[in-house]
């Protein structure tokens, strides 16, 4: 099930129903595509875009109802949790999570991809691909439940060993029920995979502060995560359509490797990107300075986890759609797709590192305050994972396996030695700061290169984003200007969110959205009598 998804408990490793899809053709996954997931090859790229986006938009539309309500329910239990609980116990689930994002990411070795990606019928490849899951699965967790006492010893609280072995079992889960979510993903299915995650997520929030109340402490998260896998993987296991059979066919298996260990490579080097700071984090400073960088970092996943998560189910799909076409139906459904998802993050990502320490103050209270520092320098970071995740299905999509592979391995060659330094440079928001360079300075070039190689055309893009960035500029001075008169006003951290937060955002509405579309959408919301 392979979700990289989250909430306020731990946005980097809640796991729901799927997880990223993989690539094709380069790596040898081919043979005649199923009529109905086939767009017609003699359409203009302009149509197939129109037609593959269509379908993305119901998809979509699903994604993100599912993602919001898994993210309210994982928000209030954050909340809650945040006030039951302690940052040590906060710090122990981060290494666990640390671990588990790491073999989340790697353990069905792209079976996921490939049953979306796949040029044939399903039925052909699933109990091939479905032993594969469940044999690499089986074996990784093996291996981790050895090596967990060390990886905990590593990351500096041995403690943390058992909580390891328990969040780490969620991969046997992923192991069966791979090739279903996959099966979902590619049909679209978005709206029975909203209602497993929903589904699983109101299990999570149930058993972790049930347990929290009762002093379980950093097994509180564990068993819940545990607890929401099992419950979503029973519903896609029902809800799929797809037989559960077993068997294995070399020249299958053989295909599914040829690509998927290339994925699964680009993958584990993300989960490292992701966590790395985690276990350096807690072995420089402890679990409690942890717990603060984790809350910290959670609140800076909230869009790349609504938002991102939501995207994820829908861009591998449909950039596979059009890559299977021509060319420049892909680079066009680029070319629409990032100026949209830049004019959107960016002013968020501004509101979050104005507005920081207002956001932590009322939402958890004055004791997670060393949070806000570290909030403020991961909002950069905020928007970096939207844009290099999104090349990354971009590359999957057309089958540049490798790139991917490249385009992290140069990410996390600067972001290690950067993370280190930071944090012993200046603690917990030195390792925002390392985090916060190495995407810009590195992973973003980076990601560019490799998509210009893959032959997609990103130079279109750029007049599109010049409204946005001087819109990101005005809303900071505004947000901050209004923070200030505010504070002189009033000490509530609330007023001051919503008044500077909304002068912050109607600035950059004004500057970044087009006059003529703010008519149009202004003509919209009028009802046509009021006209």
């Amino acid at each position: 099930m392979n979700q990289r998804q989250g909430g306020d408990a731990g946005d980097r490793g809640e796991t729901g129903a799927v997880g990223t899809a993989g690539e094709t053709g380069a790596d040898g996954v081919t043979g005649a595509a199923r009529a109905d997931d086939a767009t017609d090859a003699t359409g203009t790229a302009g149509e197939q875009v129109g037609t593959i986006g269509r379908k993305a938009g119901r998809g979509l539309r699903w994604s993100l109802l599912g993602n919001l309500g898994t993210k309210v329910t994982t928000f209030v239990m954050g909340l809650v949790l945040a006030r039951l609980l302690v940052p040590e116990d906060f710090g122990l689930y981060a290494i666990a999570l640390a671990a588990t994002t790491f073999v989340m990411h790697v353990n069905d070795v792209g079976i996921i991809a490939a049953t979306v990606q796949w040029r044939g019928r399903v039925e052909e490849m699933a109990p091939t691909a479905t032993v594969m899951a469940l044999a690499f699965s089986t074996g990784i967790y093996g291996i981790f439940w050895v090596v967990a006492p060390y990886f905990a010893e590593l990351a500096g609280s041995a403690e943390a060993t058992p909580v390891v072995r328990l969040l780490t079992a969620i991969i046997l889960i992923d192991g069966a029920t791979a090739v279903r979510a996959g099966s979902l993903m590619r049909g679209f299915g978005h709206d029975r995979l909203t209602k497993a995650n929903i589904a699983g997520s109101l299990v999570n929030a149930a058993v972790a502060v049930t347990l929290a109340a009762n002093g379980a402490g950093a097994y509180s998260f564990a068993c819940g995560q545990v607890a929401a896998n099992a419950v979503t993987g029973a519903l896609v296991l029902a809800w799929a359509g797809l037989p559960f059979r077993l068997g294995f066919d070399r020249e299958v298996a053989a295909r599914l490797l040829r690509f998927g260990a290339p994925l699964a490579l680009g993958l584990g080097i993300e989960a490292v990107l992701m966590n790395a700071d985690y276990v350096i984090v807690g072995a420089v400073l402890g679990p409690a300075a942890l717990g603060f960088y984790l809350l910290a970092f959670n609140v800076s996943s909230w869009v790349p986890s609504v938002i991102g998560t939501a995207l994820r189910y829908v861009t591998v799909p449909s950039f596979s759609r059009l890559a299977e076409q021509r060319p420049e139906s892909l680079s066009l459904g680029v070319q629409r797709s990032v100026p949209l998802l830049v004019a959107f993050v960016l002013p968020v990502a501004v509101v979050t590192a104005t507005l920081a320490p207002e956001i932590v103050a009322f939402l958890y209270g004055e004791k997670w305050a060393p949070a806000a520092g570290v909030l403020a320098l991961l909002a950069v970071l905020l928007v970096v994972r939207m844009l290099t995740s999104l090349a990354f299905d971009i590359l999957t999509s057309a089958g540049a396996t490798r790139a991917t592979v490249w385009m992290n391995l140069g990410w996390a060659v600067a972001l290690v030695p950067a993370l280190w330094a930071g944090t012993h440079w200046y603690g917990i928001r030195g390792a925002a700061i390392g985090h916060a360079l190495a995407g810009l300075l590195v992973a973003l070039p980076m990601a560019v290169l490799m998509l210009s190689r893959a032959g997609v055309r990103l130079a279109p893009v750029l007049p599109a984003l010049v409204r946005p960035l001087l819109g990101a500029v005005l809303a900071a001075a505004v947000t901050v200007a209004l923070a200030v008169l505010v504070g002189g006003v009033t000490a509530a951290p609330l007023v001051r969110l919503c008044v500077a937060g909304a002068g912050g955002l109607l600035a950059y509405v004004l500057l970044a959205v087009p006059a003529a579309r703010l008519r149009e959408l202004g003509a919209r919301a009028v009802p046509a009598r009021a006209r």
